[in-house]
Formats: structure tokens, C-alpha cells, sequence
């Protein structure tokens, strides 16, 4: 009965209520998106990589090298030397190594280059190695295994012939036509930059940089015998160790190694300080929602405050036909929180359609994989402080009801 009355109550000022609910439903979308996005691109980071204990680059900072090594970001300032690599590969403490070279892409897309211990260990999420959709590990210089994303974006599949560019704009100018790739491999999906990447062998990286006299003779029989496609340097190297106790003492001694300059970061260590300086941004932008939210809740206030001089006539007609001031005020508690609720259903519907329509951009564009799954704890958790503040909001005008309820009474008593 009470939710009929507040219904018709409210169809009775449609445009005034339209307004109201279009201003909740702005301020609800803008404070679920922004949770949603912040924890969603917290656990797409985190579940990037895993079980590897170190990452090893040229000096320049723990966040850009965790940027440009795992999560495709950036670029290297300096290199390593290719002799530093097989002295990590050879330490008793290190169980497999992973060397990565980066600097090329393909329409976009970035190219790395790295060998056969890249598809045998690196792992993400819950410790998830790597599997193929279709096809193999290259076997060949000019062989390559790419990314979920990269087949589907381009579709893209085994057999297809690629031209890696120098550079990682969309745009090069210096394009390797001469030495094209075969795919031989395309990845299954992760969830993760690995997606958006091109693999190749570490022998292909050197291979598309020679002159093309010596390119033309790889194409001979036995030309790796007679060209050496070793390469000088690499841009960093993922470590797994034999203990996990091992981490600290070779993280030291790596830092301290004399042949080269080098240095060595742990991946969680290196995630900790990048959300400890997002965490800044993160309360400003909820800060701003929630403003935005207050701002339309005390709108929503406003309205049936201004409305109470209207409805006078409603309310003593109601006292008439036996309403009780509570009743009288429980009817305008009502009508807010069908408004707050019809706002919340339609954010949370809009939320889930935006997000699975430009799942894929987002991916492609930003790297951020967003679940459409707006039904969360954390926004569950929003959705009910948002109706605790309506309701804390709305007590002004349901008391004003209440109020004008007994002076009705008051008057029809006289």
C-alpha cells in the first residue's frame, strides 16, 4: 500500500523526480566506476606476473623497469650486456632466467624478443603458465608467437606473414619489410600484457638489424653457422630462484656487481610503491565522487522539501482518511528511497553495458582488462552507504511531512 502511494506520488511530479533521478544516476555511475576501475586495474596489475622473484635492468628506477618489463610501458634507458645474462643464468642460486629485449613493435603492438625459457617459466595470476590457442614456440629466426589480443585485433593466425618496425609508435617509418615473420604460435588468452605482444627469438631482434647483404644470407643453408646472431644486449632479465630466502642476498649482490651496471627489484616490492603513489589520485578521485554524490542527495532534499507546499492538501487529505504522522513521514521516506534505488538499478545496468561494450578498447587502448561485473563487494558496499546517506538526507523532509501532519491534526481538532 505504501509503496503504491509513494509511486503514484511521485508519477504526479514526473519532471521534477526525472531530474533528480538523472542527477543520482550521473553521481552513482561516476563513485561505482571509479571503485570499480581502481580495484579492477589494481588486480589486473597484481595478477600480471608471478612466481618471479627478481627483475634485473640498467639503473633507472624499480617502476620504470617493472613498467617496461612486465607491463609493456616505457622504455629502457640503458641496457645490460648480453655477458651479464649468462653470469645471472650460471649463479647456483638462480633456477631459470628470462631474457627479454624490447625496442621494436609491430602496428602498435610491442615486440619482444626472448628465447625458449620464456614459455617454460613465466607465469601469471594464481602461478598460470602460459598455453597456446594454436600453433607452437618459434623454433626459427624469423618465427613468432603472438599475443591473444594481437590475433584477434588483427586477425591474425598461424601461417600469417608479420613486418616488425623499429620503434614502439603506431606509426614507424623504418619498417623491417625485408626480413617478415611467420607466425607459428598465437598465445591463449591472460588477461595481461603478454595479450598485446609480439614474441620472437632474441636471434630475430638481431637478425631484422643487419645489413641486408647478411640478411640474404640466412635464407643459405647453415647460415647460423656463419653469422652470429648472439645478441651484445638485452633490456632486462626475469629471475626465478632455486629459494625464496636467496631473494635479499642476490638482490645485494646483484646491486653490488662490478662488470656492469645493474639492479635488481622484487616484483611485489616494485607494485607496493606504484599503488602507494596512485593512492593519491585514487582519494581525490573518490573524494570528488562522493562530492558529486552529497551534491545530488541534498538535490534530491531539496526537492521534496520544495514539494511540501504543494502536497499540504495531500497530506491533510491523508490525515482525513486516517493517516498517522508516521505514515505521512514513512510515505516520504519512501518516495526518496524509490528514487536512490531506481538510480542505483539503472547505474549499476549502465555501468555493466559500458564496460562490456568497451572491454576491448580498454584493453587494446590502456592495457586495463575490466570485468563487466559490476556485482561486487565493494560496490555492494557503496550501494548501501548510498541509501544510508539518502535516508540520513531525506529525514529533513520527511520530518517537515511529519510536522505539517500534526498541524493538520491541530487544525481539523479546532
Amino acid at each position: 500500500m505504501m509503496m503504491s502511494f509513494a509511486w503514484d506520488s511521485l508519477k504526479n511530479r514526473r519532471k521534477s523526480v526525472l531530474l533528480t533521478l538523472f542527477s543520482l544516476l550521473i553521481s552513482v555511475s561516476v563513485l561505482m566506476s571509479v571503485e570499480h576501475i581502481r580495484a579492477q586495474a589494481k588486480d589486473s596489475f597484481n595478477r600480471t606476473v608471478s612466481d618471479v622473484d627478481l627483475i634485473v635492468g640498467a639503473p633507472s628506477g624499480q617502476l620504470n623497469l617493472l613498467l617496461y618489463s612486465i607491463f609493456r610501458m616505457g622504455s629502457p634507458t640503458n641496457n645490460i650486456s648480453w655477458k651479464s645474462f649468462e653470469t645471472l643464468d650460471a649463479l647456483e642460486q638462480v633456477e631459470w632466467a628470462i631474457p627479454i629485449s624490447l625496442g621494436d613493435s609491430h602496428r602498435g603492438y610491442r615486440v619482444l624478443g626472448t628465447s625458449q625459457a620464456y614459455f617454460d617459466h613465466f607465469k601469471y595470476g594464481n602461478q598460470q603458465p602460459l598455453s597456446f590457442s594454436s600453433g607452437e614456440p618459434f623454433a626459427g629466426t624469423f618465427e613468432a608467437v603472438i599475443g591473444a589480443d594481437v590475433a584477434k585485433q588483427l586477425n591474425y593466425q598461424v601461417g600469417t606473414e608479420i613486418v616488425i618496425a623499429h620503434g614502439i609508435g603506431a606509426v614507424s617509418f623504418k619498417n623491417h619489410d625485408y626480413a617478415p615473420f611467420v607466425v607459428s604460435g598465437v598465445l591463449a588468452p591472460t588477461g595481461t600484457p603478454v595479450d598485446k605482444t609480439v614474441h620472437v627469438s632474441l636471434a630475430g631482434i638481431e637478425a631484422i638489424h643487419l645489413p641486408q647483404a647478411a640478411l640474404k644470407q640466412l635464407s643459405e643453408a647453415n647460415a647460423e653457422q656463419t653469422i652470429d646472431l648472439t645478441p651484445t644486449s638485452i633490456s632486462a632479465v626475469l629471475l626465478g630462484l632455486e629459494s625464496k630466502m636467496m631473494v635479499f642476498t642476490l638482490q645485494r649482490s646483484i646491486n653490488n656487481y662490478q662488470q656492469d651496471r645493474l639492479m635488481g627489484i622484487m616484483p611485489g616490492v616494485a607494485l607496493a610503491e606504484l599503488w602507494q603513489l596512485m593512492s593519491m589520485v585514487e582519494n581525490i578521485l573518490i573524494v570528488i565522487s562522493a562530492l558529486v554524490l552529497a551534491s545530488s542527495l541534498i538535490g534530491l532534499s531539496v526537492m521534496l522539501l520544495s514539494s511540501m507546499r504543494e502536497r499540504r492538501r495531500e497530506i491533510a487529505i491523508l490525515r482525513v482518511i486516517g493517516a498517522s504522522p508516521f505514515t505521512v513521514f514513512s510515505l516520504i521516506m519512501t518516495e526518496a528511497m524509490l528514487v536512490v534505488m531506481i538510480s542505483l538499478i539503472s547505474a549499476l545496468g549502465l555501468l555493466t553495458a559500458g564496460f562490456w561494450l568497451a572491454g576491448d578498447w580498454l584493453s587494446a587502448t590502456y592495457g586495463l582488462f575490466i570485468d563487466a561485473n559490476l556485482f561486487t563487494t565493494n560496490n555492494l558496499i557503496i550501494a548501501a552507504i548510498v541509501l544510508a546517506c539518502a535516508a540520513l538526507t531525506t529525514l529533513v523532509p520527511a520530518i517537515d511531512a511529519y510536522r505539517t501532519a500534526l498541524q493538520s491534526n491541530l487544525s481539523s481538532d479546532n
